[in-house]
């Protein structure tokens, strides 16, 4: 599924000025280069949420934790999620793994790890399913939204409006994931926009930023450097044209604050930030795999919040972004 740019831009208030969230993929641990299974996968990160909270607190950032089925499942994680629910300190979404996600179905495979690809009712039965779980575990009804594997389909936006959904952040502008089956985002940027005309479905997606000689026309080179790793590497390197996402996943500090001056020199009003809940804890993604490392990751947190600062970047929660929006 090719997803397009959209006609429907928020634009913001003069008031709103320059904002930034940060969200967590909040879910299990697995072997990201092991085929899906719906079993044998570990919730060992959990307890390492807390340490998270507690740090991003003393910036007065209010994250954005989208929660799968095998999270909201694990007593310790619901009795965190239910604490920060309740200190409004959090906020609380939706984030569908139809691999762990009941009801069961469909077949485990790559083509169906993409939430968007599975027939209209049974997406729609496992969002509901996961929703009101959440609900019932933890007192809130969530109402914003990330398709994991970032995996929209056809349908995501029309059920998400039917099940009263005022936000989605599935969309990872500049990639693509059409060659496991999944969705290609390479023209859509990083500007959040509505997906209906009445405003009942906001999308937001996460932060992706072009830098280099080449970054204000893409094009056909953006596509060669998402199916040629050379090419990307040699685009790269020579600083022609660079791809870089806001995340401590695989990108240095010093990249992101490049990609932040850039988005702010082209007036990207809001910056989304984002990881995995795995990467909390060492040893279960790819990018935190020592104590040394995990250290790093906070480092970087502090290195890229001290620049927000300095560059006047504020943090934004959900409620107060949807409400700007609509405003808009």
């Amino acid at each position: 599924m090719k997803i397009h740019g959209q006609d429907r831009p928020v634009r913001w208030s003069a008031e709103f000025g320059r904002r930034f969230l940060i969200s967590v993929d909040t879910e299990e641990e697995f072997d990201w280069d092991a085929p899906f299974q719906r079993s044998g996968h570990t919730t060992i990160s959990v307890p390492m949420l807390r340490r998270f909270q507690e740090f991003i607190e003393k910036y007065q950032v209010k994250p954005a934790y989208f929660v799968d089925y095998s999270i909201i499942t694990n007593p310790e994680a619901v009795a965190f999620l239910k604490t920060v629910a309740e200190q409004k300190t959090a906020e609380i979404g939706v984030h569908l793994h139809p691999w762990v996600n009941p009801p069961f179905d469909e077949r485990v495979n790559d083509h169906n790890s993409f939430a968007g690809n599975l027939p209209k009712e049974l997406e729609e039965q496992k969002l509901v399913e996961l929703r009101d779980t959440i609900r019932a575990k933890i007192g809130i009804t969530p109402t914003i939204y990330r398709a994991g594997r970032y995996g929209i389909g056809p349908h995501t936006a029309e059920l998400l409006i039917k099940h009263a959904f005022v936000m989605d952040s599935s969309i990872r502008p500049r990639f693509d994931y059409s060659g496991e089956g999944g969705p290609d985002f390479l023209a859509v940027g990083s500007e959040p926009f509505w997906w209906d005309g009445d405003k009942q479905l906001l999308e937001v997606p996460l932060t992706t930023i072009y830098s280099g000689l080449l970054r204000k026309q893409p094009g056909l080179v953006a596509a060669l450097m998402e199916k040629s790793p050379l090419a990307n590497a040699l685009l790269s390197r020579s600083k022609m044209l660079e791809r870089i996402p806001l995340t401590p996943e695989g990108v240095s500090a010093r990249e992101t604050k490049e990609a932040i001056d850039v988005a702010l020199d082209d007036d990207l009003r809001l910056l989304v930030f984002s990881f995995h809940s795995p990467s909390l804890s060492p040893g279960h993604t790819p990018y935190v795999r020592t104590a040394e490392d995990l250290d790093g990751f906070y480092d970087w947190w502090r290195e890229v919040l001290d620049h927000l600062q300095t560059r006047n970047v504020k943090p934004v929660d959900i409620h107060e972004l949807v409400q700007a929006a609509a405003g808009a």
